[in-house]
């Protein structure tokens, strides 16, 4: 099959090239994200391996079927950025892949927690400088600590498993209990429990109409004040502007981003010669309780193996006639 891979970083190319080594496709790989004024370039292939931040709106689908295109290969678990419907009517295949990175991201989410509440980005800069004071730098134990899980798919239980092993107490909240989180003690109760008795409160929601601006105004005000709040999932389940006044008004004691609602333009490229023109993301940016990593949760060797390894997997399924029903996202 001929296929173009939008969003491409050398990383993708490098493990997309392992992962085909027969050489059994071609794959033509275009840095440019894929949408509406991008997808003339798809005309003449079969398919189109695409990114979370690539636009698989009405109008692109629409695009992509009148160049000839039968498969969007997602190189994600996420399709909150695909018109499902749009592609049914097309005649397009969706296929994901599910589950590339669960340890991964469940870690980064640690990792913000640790780093935000011991300040380990000031400290390592303080001693850099030769400045070996601890002022400021107080933070608490973990141990103890009531922690609120919103979504326990995989990354949620995995999460949830790590932050057990630090004496959390562990409160759930998913649509569908998960027998491996009630195995660990984890107890599920609604949004509104976990608000008001959370004190580090971490998503792992996939982003959706029911989802969508789950921590806004309303949430934050029933949350504790100092809460800490995770969020390396999707940009969405945020209101951002109300991070800003959280933050200032000492609502919100920690923040830990990997994703932004409005990082599109922003994250996977090389911005730092460049002025950054969303006056909420620098707003937040400002505090010195915040880390934002750009997406990179996901960024392990296994996952970009694992991402490659199974996106030519359902390419080579839709080739034989049926792409694995677990990775099936949409079908003509």
């Amino acid at each position: 099959m001929k296929i173009a891979v939008f969003s491409a970083k050398p990383y993708d190319k490098e493990f997309l090239d392992q992962a085909d080594r027969g050489r059994r496709h071609e794959l033509v790989f275009f840095e440019t994200h894929l949408n509406a004024a991008t997808v003339r370039l798809a005309n003449g292939f079969d398919a189109v391996c695409v990114f979370v931040n690539d636009d698989l709106s009405r109008e692109v689908i629409l695009g992509l079927s009148k160049n000839g295109v039968k498969l969007i290969a997602l190189r994600c678990a996420g399709f909150n950025n695909v018109d499902l419907s749009q592609a049914k009517a097309s005649g397009i295949v969706v296929a994901r892949v599910p589950a590339y990175a669960p340890h991964g991201v469940a870690e980064h989410a640690v990792g913000l927690i640790l780093a935000l509440n011991r300040k380990i980005c000031r400290a390592y800069n303080r001693v850099r400088d030769g400045n070996f004071s601890i002022d400021g730098l107080l933070g608490f134990e973990l141990y103890g600590k009531t922690v609120g899980v919103m979504g326990t798919g995989k990354i949620g239980a995995i999460f949830a498993g790590i932050m057990k092993g630090f004496g959390c107490r562990i409160l759930a909240y998913d649509v569908h209990v998960n027998p491996e989180c009630e195995a660990l003690g984890v107890r599920y109760v609604s949004t509104e429990e976990i608000f008001k008795q959370c004190d580090i409160i971490s998503l792992h929601l996939p982003l959706n109409k029911q989802t969508y601006h789950i921590i806004n105004d309303d949430a934050l005000l029933k949350m504790k004040t100092g809460v800490m709040l995770i969020n390396t999932s999707r940009g969405g389940l945020v209101d951002s502007a109300c991070l800003v006044e959280g933050l200032k008004s000492g609502k919100i004691g920690y923040l830990g981003l990997d994703v932004y609602e409005e990082e599109e333009s922003m994250f996977f490229e090389d911005l730092s010669g460049q002025a950054i023109y969303d006056d909420t993301f620098v707003r937040i940016e400002t505090f010195p309780n915040v880390i934002i990593t750009g997406h990179q949760a996901f960024f392990t060797d296994a996952a970009l193996r694992n991402i490659a390894q199974t996106t030519l997997y359902n390419i080579e399924g839709f080739e034989k006639g049926g792409v694995d029903p677990v990775n099936l996202v949409a079908s003509h």
